[in-house]
């Protein structure tokens, strides 16, 4: 199962907290898969199959910092182990343009990884960290309910499409594998230079 965190409703959309809806949802394009709103679950569910293997995408609707509450319905109604859940979120931590693919850890200080290590009860759970830059002024929470500049916006679908294929690297393959293929921070490539005959 993945999970996407952020904030569901208009005011929220294309805020860099929301980072992680917009990975599922990719996903979810190119799979050709729809949502699907399952209030018992308090999320968006799409379904589908990689590989063979029944990949479930869930969208929590309850709000970051209760994310938790939504991904431990899910959990429980599919009965799925923590190792096979990739949480993704956000991260003012790391540069924006990187990700970090993890089996385990703290939350870091975020709220809605906070949420799901309480209602899964555990830290085990592997997790795909977004850059998103760090906060240059105004509060935290004024930073990552921001919108993108203009010139990370011109970047976010590349992006986007780094974080949805590590996703299915870690569905295929598993969590070494997309380890490998995602940490580390993407560098633009230069140019190459014309020097003549």
């Amino acid at each position: 199962m993945l999970i996407g965190l952020g904030n569901p409703g208009r005011a929220y959309e294309n805020t860099r907290h929301n980072i992680g809806f917009h990975v599922l949802e990719l996903v979810a394009k190119k799979n050709n898969w729809s949502f699907k709103d399952v209030s018992s679950l308090q999320g968006k569910i799409a379904q589908g199959v990689i590989e063979g293997k029944k990949v479930i995408l869930l969208l929590p609707m309850t709000y970051m910092n209760s994310s938790g509450e939504s991904a431990r319905l899910v959990m429980d109604y599919f009965k799925i182990h923590p190792n096979n859940i990739l949480v993704v979120a956000d991260d003012i931590s790391i540069p924006f343009n990187t990700l970090r693919v993890k089996p385990s850890g703290s939350s870091g200080g975020h709220n809605g990884l906070k949420s799901i290590e309480a209602h899964f009860g555990t830290q085990i759970y592997p997790r795909m960290k977004i850059g998103v830059g760090g906060k240059t002024h105004g509060t935290l929470a004024d930073h990552v309910l921001s919108r993108f500049t203009e010139e990370e916006t011109n970047s976010l679908p590349q992006i986007l499409e780094r974080a949805a294929n590590a996703t299915e690297v870690w569905i295929k393959d598993g969590i070494v594998k997309a380890m490998q293929i995602a940490n580390g921070r993407q560098e633009e490539k230069k140019p190459e230079q014309n020097v003549g005959e």
